[in-house]
C-alpha cells in the first residue's frame, strides 16, 4: 500500500474515533427531516385511530410521532410520504 494513502487512512480513523467519542465535531453533517405525520393525517381527514389502523401501528406510536417524541423509520416513512403525495390513491390501496 502506498505510504501516503496509509497515512491518510490512519488520520481518518483517528478523526472518526474522536468524533465518535465526542472529542471533536464532524466538519459537516446532514439532517434529513422526517415527515410531518400530524399534518399528513389531518390532510387525509382521518382520526388518529383510523390513520394508525391504516398504517398498521398502534395509536400510541402514532401519537409519539405526531408529538415528535419519536420519528417513524423505514417503511413507515415511505408510506407516510406516499400518503402525503397521493392520499386518495394510497388510502384506496391500503383499504382494499
Amino acid at each position: 500500500m502506498d505510504r501516503d494513502l496509509f497515512d491518510d487512512l490512519t488520520t481518518s480513523l483517528k478523526e472518526a474515533a474522536n468524533i465518535a467519542k465526542g472529542r471533536t465535531f464532524p466538519s459537516r453533517s446532514f439532517k434529513v427531516p422526517g415527515p410531518d405525520v400530524k399534518g399528513v393525517r389531518e390532510r387525509t381527514g382521518l382520526s388518529q385511530n383510523e390513520f394508525a389502523l391504516l398504517l398498521r401501528v398502534s395509536v400510541r406510536t402514532l401519537q409519539n410521532w405526531e408529538q415528535n417524541r419519536r420519528q417513524p423509520t423505514g417503511p413507515a416513512v415511505a408510506l407516510i410520504r406516499i400518503l402525503e403525495k397521493s392520499p386518495d390513491t394510497a388510502i384506496r390501496a391500503l383499504q382494499s
